[in-house]
């Protein structure tokens, strides 16, 4: 597996899959939630309504795929990350959980390249290096034959120094 890192939005990345750092609704919310709805239009949130009547909720560290919509991805993938607030190993390991189901659950639909946010560091309030290393870390532990390529793609250029250093060490 090939790991890239790109500032840029994810809404616009042409891979097979993007992640969704998704709320346990999966019926849309602010950050990347909101602009992934708003990007793939209609047919991400009828899907996600079907998914939540089926099982309900999304648990932390789950994850789910629906269409990408209009967006250039064929699927997206939803994980509900962690809220810090005090943090410690527990909340890293559902952290590490969102990363691997998600890649999983890829795998599972023949996904070659899949691009993921930064993963509860907005409103849910990971720190951000804390979130950094899990993310790597996850995606490095990784054994799956698929995907062959992971894109973390930072919105802001804090993330993307982080995700840099962590990265080339």
């Amino acid at each position: 597996m090939t790991i890239d890192l790109i500032r840029g939005d994810i809404t616009k990345q042409t891979v097979d899959a993007i992640v969704n750092a998704a709320n346990s609704s999966l019926l849309g919310g602010g950050g990347v939630d909101g602009a992934i709805h708003r990007a793939g239009g209609p047919d991400i949130l009828a899907e996600c309504r079907a998914i939540r009547a089926r099982q309900g909720q999304l648990h932390t560290g789950g994850a789910v795929i629906t269409t990408a919509g209009r967006m250039p991805a064929r699927y997206v993938i939803h994980t509900v990350g962690p809220v810090y607030n005090k943090g410690g190993a527990e909340k890293a390991a559902l952290l590490k959980d969102c990363y691997l189901n998600s890649l999983r659950l890829a795998a599972e639909h023949e996904v070659r390249t899949i691009a993921f946010p930064n993963i509860s560091t907005g409103v849910y309030g990971y720190p951000k290096a804390e979130a950094a290393q899990v993310a790597i870390e996850a995606v490095r532990s990784y054994d799956g034959e698929l995907p062959e390529q992971v894109v973390f793609v930072c919105f802001d250029e804090e993330n993307y120094a982080l995700y840099r250093r962590i990265l080339a060490a």
